[in-house]
């Protein structure tokens, strides 16, 4: 019908946190990076994520993706990501969650046991892998770009007055890093109220202490968000954290890009070496892996490879129709 646009979509999700992968009506982008095309989807196509992602079709913290031609040799897609804010840099739970989808629905080749795939993100090329079973993937796992921490202890001040340390990180997006305890917050589903407003807070405060700036792209500088970090809840894990990104979007996951980032402080305090499992605990109780493979450098800085590992699940495949007379149709969000 003329006054009707349909999409489809492969929604999953990598340890709790939600993807949806639109796999219709994909626009086609020229921009000669990944990174320019985040701006070109926002200037010319952002109309696809208001009405995927928003209400009355998804949430204030739904995810997605859009693949489209990669730009750098080698690599079998590009992937640019959605938030409600925008288009982010890298999404590691979204990479995972991409390696079951292209495995488990037969897109992508595998030979019955394992799957590798190379994506071109905004931040960068990322390879991965997936382990499968019997037609499904048991794990997936990719190996990051570099990883590195760019301010030790800056000092911020929040919104009360109270100044407090945080370092800025980056893991293919940047972070504050900070403990949840310094916030007097504590990491659970029941305090997610909580911990926006703080994370958003440090998130603002860093903005304004610091111009978070990439060493060689200025198409990805700037604060995505702030990771909240406390011991873990059991013996299955090391760590635990909450993060809060673009505009105050809860990963129900540990956060790929955000495990990586917290991977390279760790190792840059020696509190973890290179080979070491690192068990990284979310909010809803999931745990990515970690591991540091080795030492590079980020601009300026020292950095590591880190690679990240987690299970996903496809959770629905998906028509969503946005009708011309629907006065809701092109989406809209209330807010938490």
């Amino acid at each position: 019908m003329p006054d009707r646009r349909t999409y489809t979509t492969i929604d999953a999700h990598a340890g709790g946190e939600p993807l949806r992968l639109l796999t219709s009506e994909a626009p086609v982008l020229s921009a000669p990076t990944m990174a320019a095309r985040r701006f070109e989807l926002l200037e010319h196509h952002d109309h696809i994520r208001r009405a995927l992602l928003f209400e009355p079709r998804g949430h204030s913290d739904m995810y997605g993706a859009i693949f489209s031609d990669p730009v750098s040799p080698g690599a079998d897609y590009g992937v640019n990501f959605l938030t409600n804010e925008g288009y982010s840099t890298m999404c590691g739970h979204g990479i995972i969650a991409l390696t079951t989808i292209l495995a488990e629905t037969g897109r992508h080749p595998t030979d019955g046991k394992s799957a590798r795939i190379v994506y071109d993100t905004p931040a960068g090329v990322v390879t991965a892998t997936a382990e499968i079973e019997d037609g499904r993937v048991m794990r997936s796992a990719f190996e990051n770009v570099p990883a590195a921490r760019i301010a030790k202890d800056l000092e911020i001040t929040l919104e009360s007055g109270r100044t407090i340390d945080v370092d800025v990180v980056w893991g293919g997006a940047f972070y504050a890093l900070v403990t949840a305890s310094a916030l007097d917050v504590a990491i659970g589903p029941q305090n997610v109220g909580a911990s926006i407003r703080a994370g958003m807070d440090v998130k603002r405060a860093t903005m304004r202490a610091m111009s978070v700036m990439h060493p060689f792209d200025p198409d990805l500088n700037g604060l995505y968000g702030s990771i909240l970090t406390g011991p873990p809840s059991s013996d299955a894990a090391d760590g635990r954290n909450i993060v809060i990104f673009a505009d105050g979007e809860v990963d129900r996951s540990p956060c790929g890009t955000g495990t990586s980032a917290r991977l390279a402080a760790l190792y840059a305090d020696g509190e973890i070496g290179a080979g070491e499992m690192y068990r990284h605990e979310s909010v809803t109780g999931s745990v990515f892996t970690g591991q540091v493979l080795g030492e590079t450098t980020f601009g300026d800085h020292l950095a590591v490879m880190t690679e990240i590992g987690g299970r996903a699940f496809i959770t629905g495949f998906n028509q969503f129709i946005v009708e011309q007379d629907d006065p809701f149709g092109a989406g809209f969000l209330l807010r938490h």
